[in-house]
């Protein structure tokens, strides 16, 4: 099996539309790609610091400090006791993840990768790159056989759609029949809004989703957006060992080793609950008056019960609201990038200053009001 032709990456095709926003009288307010911008908090900065003299090569599974501390932030903050370091791995970030397992699982032609219907294009990219077949859908009843590794997204992106007990559990049911692998990539999980500001959002590996059997089921997640490490690239797996330990075999073929300064930033983050709130208030603010301008400006806000990111709709194709958005000088995100399912939606992202979402919330709410006017 040779590497295929790789679909052209797609924020390219934004670019126009970029350059459209820039031009404005007062600059561009770009909502679009979810980078964070807030610093990452001191006390990560200073475990870097401290363990910056790393003249050893570090382990590809991880310290057994950071591993702990994945172990421990599971229970505590996921509702999932009982995990050991041996069900636990990091990652070079998420992404990395998502686009290498099919192929590090051995996966190939007339196997089938399933992903969500409004997905991160890199599931469907590291089915390209194992040379297998991709199928976007979220009902279980409809995958296919065979398929041999299934990607859920809960709390989603873009659509921040969340997964409760019920859905999870049907999914890994169907996983089970088909006797393929299933990972929940979880990276949102604890930016929940509404109902899940109060509740937990529930993992793939909770006891009520598994019925206490993690055999082929995994978890993975991400320090990008919950302590501002995307720069870091900061991530890690959990679930079942045996699997874990098959895809460690790989990983350490490939040199794939996070940096050891950043292993300790990783047990210091996930060890330190402070910041994370903090980070959710900046948040949790941001979306609260940005929510109701997209509303005002004439966006249905669908889903969006998590995550960092608001998932709206005029009725019109992506591009059409991408290029009224440019009008006023704020870079969306096309939805029609996460799918067929998303081609009449945009997706906003809350990744930016507190004065460029006063701002942006300014231009959606004078346009809203000017178009008012213009229909009376």
């Amino acid at each position: 099996m040779t590497l295929g032709e790789l679909p052209d990456y797609p924020w390219d095709q934004l670019t126009p539309f970029i350059e459209r926003a820039r031009s404005h009288r007062d600059g561009a307010v770009d909502l679009s790609i979810g980078s964070p911008v807030d610093p990452t908090p001191e006390v990560v900065r200073h475990a870097l610091r401290e363990h910056a003299d790393a003249h050893a090569y570090p382990t590809t599974i991880g310290t057994p400090q950071a591993r702990d501390a994945v172990v421990d932030w599971f229970a505590r903050s996921r509702g999932v006791p009982g995990l050991a370091r041996g069900n636990t791995m990091l990652t070079v970030g998420s992404k990395e993840f998502v686009a290498t397992t099919a192929f590090f699982l051995r996966l190939g032609e007339g196997d089938t990768v399933v992903y969500p219907a409004r997905a991160y294009p890199t599931y469907e990219i590291g089915a390209v790159f194992a040379g297998a077949t991709g199928f976007a859908g979220d009902d279980p009843a409809e995958w296919p056989e065979p398929t041999r590794l299934i990607w859920l997204n809960s709390p989603g992106n873009p659509d921040g759609r969340v997964l409760g007990i019920d859905e999870l559990r049907a999914a890994v049911d169907r996983a089970r029949e088909l006797g393929a692998v299933i990972v929940n990539d979880e990276c949102y999980a604890e930016l929940g809004w509404g109902e899940w500001a109060k509740e937990s959002i529930p993992s793939i590996l909770d006891e009520r989703v598994t019925g206490g059997d993690w055999t082929n089921i995994l978890a993975c997640s991400s320090l990008s957006k919950r302590s501002n490490l995307a720069g870091y690239r900061a991530a890690y797996v959990a679930g079942d060992e045996a699997l874990i330990a098959r895809l460690l075999v790989a990983r350490k073929h490939a040199g794939l080793m996070v940096p050891a300064p950043v292993q300790a930033a990783v047990a210091t983050a996930l060890s330190d609950d402070k910041h994370a709130h903090e980070q959710y208030e900046r948040y949790r603010r941001r979306r609260e008056v940005l929510l109701p301008a997209l509303r005002a400006w004439g966006l249905r806000i669908d889903h969006s019960e998590a995550g960092l990111y608001l998932w709206g709709t005029r009725g019109d194709d992506s591009w059409t609201t991408i290029a009224e958005l440019a009008e006023l000088g704020i870079i969306g995100g096309p939805g029609v990038f996460y799918g067929d399912a998303g081609a009449r939606h945009v997706r906003i992202s809350l990744t930016a200053t507190d004065a460029q979402i006063d701002e942006a919330v300014r231009r959606l709410t004078e346009a809203a009001g000017d178009r008012y006017a213009q229909a009376q």
